[in-house]
């Protein structure tokens, strides 16, 4: 597969060498041109934030965000200064997760400023005007990388140690404007959340191939509903077979980072935007998640 040191993205021939046959950002590429002028920006904007994590996934409805969204308050918890980005900007979830739903994005001389969540300071940057989203369904290409653009570059930020970057589902355009705009400052890499039924895994085979044939390093695996936990007396029930998980792991020489339960008391906190590392730090969930941080504190070392 071809590497990133490979792409012509920044040449002349970006788009049209023999190596972009293929590749799924090949008519972005063909529409930009060689420099952005934008990027300079961003780089200042990026290079003060220490760790920058995409959260990925195959397929949608694998609890993608809801892992993102649970890392971010996880990490927040541990006085780490933390940033959420919404990628998925036709369909975000993020602002009513991080409980942001009412607020309003602010321009100052400075540049947007992020939205602030009340679990433990989380800042935010996403679109929830529903008429915003049905305009940029219209034109998708050229409305929607422009506006994931200003998230990095229009941000004000300021200096964070983690940013996580939730994507959409699968491999889009929006994947490719992230990748191509972080480049220069060597986000970490992507933790990729499924389940484990067979489904899913078939098209986390894809998204893996894509972060390999774009030069993004995977971190890891994040097994999602991979247990049931009961209400009553947590005991745990398997929902799906774990084979096929562990075969990819294995295959691919991809680190299953954690498993996350099933819980209800997360889920109901989830849902009303309340943050279950403060209402249930005992929960199975949570203490998954919290595993996932120390596996990503090793990845580092």
């Amino acid at each position: 597969m071809e590497q990133l040191a490979e792409c012509p993205a920044e040449s002349d021939l970006a788009g049209r060498a023999s190596v972009c046959e293929g590749c799924p950002g090949q008519a972005l590429c063909q529409s930009q041109g060689r420099i952005d002028p934008d990027q300079e920006m961003i780089d200042i904007r990026m290079n003060v934030i220490k760790h920058k994590i995409l959260v990925m996934s195959g397929k949608g409805g694998v609890g993608k965000s809801t892992v993102g969204c649970m890392l971010a308050q996880v990490l927040a918890s541990q006085s780490c200064k933390v940033g959420v980005v919404d990628l998925d900007i036709c369909g975000p979830s993020i602002p009513k997760l991080l409980s942001v739903e009412d607020q309003v994005v602010v321009n100052t001389e400075y540049g947007w400023k992020t939205l602030l969540s009340p679990h433990n300071g989380i800042k935010v940057m996403s679109v929830e005007d529903q008429e915003k989203q049905v305009c940029l369904h219209v034109s998708k290409c050229i409305l929607v990388n422009g506006l994931i653009k200003r998230f990095f570059k229009d941000t004000f930020w300021g200096k964070l140690d983690y940013l996580i970057c939730d994507t959409p589902p699968g491999t889009s355009d929006e994947h490719l404007t992230a990748i191509k705009v972080l480049k220069n400052v060597r986000p970490d890499g992507a933790i990729i959340v499924t389940t484990s039924q067979g489904v899913s895994i078939a098209t986390v085979r894809r998204e893996v191939n894509f972060c390999r044939k774009m030069g993004v390093k995977i971190l890891g695996l994040v097994v999602n509903m991979s247990t049931f936990v009961c209400p009553c007396c947590d005991e745990l029930t398997n929902i799906f077979p774990e084979d096929e998980i562990e075969k990819l792991s294995e295959e691919q020489k991809i680190p299953i980072l954690a498993r996350i339960p099933i819980d209800t008391r997360v889920t109901a906190c989830c849902e009303v935007g309340r943050n279950p590392v403060i209402e249930h730090p005992n929960s199975q969930a949570i203490k998954c998640m919290e595993q996932l941080v120390r596996s990503l504190f090793n990845v580092y070392k």
